[in-house]
């Protein structure tokens, strides 16, 4: 699956309820922030270099060049950038190999969506070599399209990947549902003008405008993101 945007209008927001839902993949439906941070201490490790357990909150939620540049930066480890993305994803396909664990709830709301023709989503800062393995779990057929982070010129924070993956649903980026677990998700989705459901992973997330915080994907379903809606007119 790629990211190949549909030629479809974009409808107008006028008098519309929920339009598309967005998702998000790591924290958000497969349980894989802390193997990324697992991936990184090893290569690192085999580096010669040791990770502060405090760095997991800043690489968290953002696109691999941000993430590897500041481990790059704090470590001072004599490595490319491209070279260090290569390790990193290499280490994470192995990592998965052994076991993908979803995340409580994700098999029900996308099932669910796909059940009642919910245009969806996949909306990733990952690159598409990882998307695309995740997806053989998820279930292709559960997402319209995927948007990764290798694909856009700007990924998140930036609000790009939200703006291009409304457009390719044909839908109005208000009404649209983001499912987001980091800051940095949230910042994009929010800043594409969507309404945000947070679920947050490793750090807390506030309650906001345009923003609802909940515990678990399992308080998330289709009548709840139609609520969303609802509540906005």
């Amino acid at each position: 699956m790629t990211s190949t945007v549909p030629a479809l209008g974009t409808r107008s927001a006028e008098g519309s309820a929920l339009q598309a839902v967005l998702l998000d993949m790591d924290g958000t439906l497969v349980d894989t922030e802390g193997f990324w941070w697992d991936v990184e201490v090893e290569v690192f490790a085999a580096l010669g270099h040791t990770l502060d357990e405090s760095w997991k909150h800043v690489v968290v939620g953002g696109p691999m060049t941000r993430s590897a540049g500041f481990l790059i930066e704090a470590t001072g480890a004599d490595i490319p950038l491209a070279e260090l993305s290569l390790l990193l994803n290499e280490g994470f396909e192995a990592r998965i190999s052994t076991g993908l664990p979803l995340k409580p709830g994700a098999a029900r709301l996308l099932a669910e969506l796909h059940q009642h023709g919910i245009p969806t989503a996949l909306v990733s800062a990952s690159h598409r070599r990882i998307i695309d393995r995740v997806l053989t779990v998820l279930g292709p057929h559960h997402f319209a399209l995927s948007i990764a982070g290798d694909e856009v010129t700007r990924t998140k924070p930036f609000p790009d990947p939200y703006l291009l993956a409304a457009t390719g649903l044909g839908a109005h980026p208000s009404r649209c549902a983001v499912v987001e677990d980091t800051a940095t998700g949230v910042a994009a989705a929010e800043a594409a003008g969507c309404h945000v459901v947070a679920v947050p992973s490793l750090a807390p997330i506030g309650p906001a405008a345009r923003r609802t915080v909940v515990s678990s994907l399992e308080q998330v379903d289709l009548a709840f993101l139609r609520g969303l809606m609802t509540e906005m007119r």
